[in-house]
């Protein structure tokens, strides 16, 4: 009876665990060396490959595929130097064989030498015959030095061979991405769809260009096609609830986002867009119901714990606000987002103190928003810290400077503190900058504006500049 070459396989294989079980020596053929090589090394085996190929070696020194698996293994594990030697006693012998030229350009690109490693790839494709995988390779070393045209238009060759070679057509619309090329993108997808008009891949790619351009119509059809080519594809229904949603069609985007909760496991995002859709529609139980889903599925998710505590915000339920917000601080104790709503709900429930701690890790963190500075600032000054008030606010002149709604808060403070110097000539500058919101700085601090002296300056300001 006849093996087949899955048989063979199988058969050399327990020959050689046997083998190296028994430190009995069996004889196999190069290629049944290669099989048994390529099998170690798809399940991860490295140390049983590497045995293999020294075996292997052994029974066939002058094995050149060998020779390169050897050399491959050694590449992948850094020993540079070890695989390059063996690489030069192969080119004496082998200069027309391409996977000499690859081996040696995959030893520059560890070296960050990527235009060598071009320059051999090149020269590999006047002998390969798989020229798509040698122009891949060339492609993913433009990208490399961020040369986005170029390994552009070498990804385009290889799709050129093969309309399916998937991986090849995302890094084109990578590259158009990267440059900023979005017209561009659509233009190519729709001269590939032309070739391949059943690609599931290039209709989903083709909507999301569109939706970057807002073309939402436009982009709703391509899903729909997307889904057409193949109604299990899970990435389609979530854009095309995007889309819907974009469009205001919430009922119609719930649909399609509850989809991919049956083709597949159910994720975060799916749960807190039908979560964001039923808050817009108004049925608020419902949407605070995905919203714990969306947690429940995802406790790292930030935009879930955001949308419960912006939730009971709304609600101007504060204190099931801060229940959640405190949830989310306890995972993750460096999230911005949190801190800042931490601060927000510790000033409705008057609770300065802990609004103070929350507002300066914010800031900590590198939220630097104006809104960010104000708000402690404020804080500070119900606090009656007005030297840490000043202090902040200082600070935030680095980042905006001469804005009126500092100024004038730095006017007051240092009238309240009896420095009539700095309070006159930073409310000057507030003057100055937006003279509108003088009435603003009356409701901040209005025993200052009473005052004859800051009356007198902006009159006078208001005289001069009409």
């Amino acid at each position: 009876m006849l093996f087949s070459s899955n048989e063979d396989q199988n058969f050399a294989l327990s020959r050689f665990e046997s083998m190296l079980k028994t430190n009995n020596v069996f004889f196999f053929d190069s290629a049944e060396f290669e099989d048994i090589i390529h099998h170690y090394l798809d399940s991860g085996k490295v140390g049983l490959a590497k045995k293999a190929i020294k075996i292997g070696l052994e029974q066939h020194p002058s094995s050149v595929n060998l020779k390169l698996m050897d050399i491959e293994l050694l590449v992948f594990e850094n020993k540079l130097e070890e695989a390059e030697k063996i690489l030069d006693q192969l080119y004496i012998l082998e200069t027309t064989n391409p996977e000499v030229y690859i081996q040696k350009a995959n030893i520059f690109s560890k070296r960050d030498e990527h235009y060598k490693a071009i320059e051999l790839l090149k020269m590999a494709l006047d002998f390969s015959d798989d020229t798509a995988d040698v122009n891949s390779l060339i492609g993913m070393e433009y990208l490399f030095i961020d040369d986005f045209k170029e390994a552009k238009k070498y990804f385009m060759k290889c799709v050129e061979v093969d309309l399916d070679d998937y991986s090849s057509l995302y890094n084109i619309i990578y590259c158009f991405e990267f440059l900023e090329d979005i017209d561009g993108a659509i233009h190519y997808l729709n001269s590939y769809i032309d070739k391949n008009p059943y690609s599931e891949v290039a209709w989903h790619q083709l909507g999301k260009q569109y939706y970057t351009k807002k073309l939402f119509i436009e982009a709703l059809a391509a899903f729909d096609f997307a889904i057409i080519a193949d109604d299990r594809f899970i990435g389609a229904y979530l854009e095309k609830g995007k889309v819907l949603e974009k469009l205001g069609e919430y009922e119609e985007a719930i649909h399609n986002y509850q989809i991919t909760l049956e083709l597949d496991d159910p994720t975060s995002f799916a749960y807190l867009r039908i979560g964001k859709c039923y808050d817009k529609l108004g049925k608020k139980d419902l949407a605070v119901k995905f919203y714990y889903k969306t947690v429940h599925e995802d406790p790292l998710l930030d935009k879930g714990w955001t949308a419960i505590t912006d939730y009971y915000i709304k609600q101007e339920n504060f204190q099931k606000a801060l229940y959640y917000i405190n949830k989310a601080i306890n995972i993750d104790t460096e999230n911005v987002a949190y801190w800042k709503r931490s601060a927000e709900i510790h000033r409705a429930l008057q609770l300065y103190e802990e609004a103070d701690i929350a507002y300066q890790k914010t800031v900590e963190l590198g939220n630097y928003e104006l809104s960010t500075w104000i708000a402690w600032a404020d804080i500070l000054k119900l606090l009656g810290e007005y030297s840490n008030s000043v202090h902040v606010l200082l600070q935030a002149l680095e980042f905006y400077p001469d804005h009126a709604k500092i100024e004038y808060r730095l006017a007051g403070i240092y009238f309240t503190q009896g420095e009539q110097n700095k309070g006159t000539f930073h409310l000057k500058n507030a003057l100055r900058n937006d003279f509108k919101q003088h009435l603003q700085f009356q409701q901040l601090f209005p025993n200052v504006f009473m005052r004859v002296s800051v009356k007198n300056i902006i009159s006078e300001f208001k005289k001069s500049s009409t």
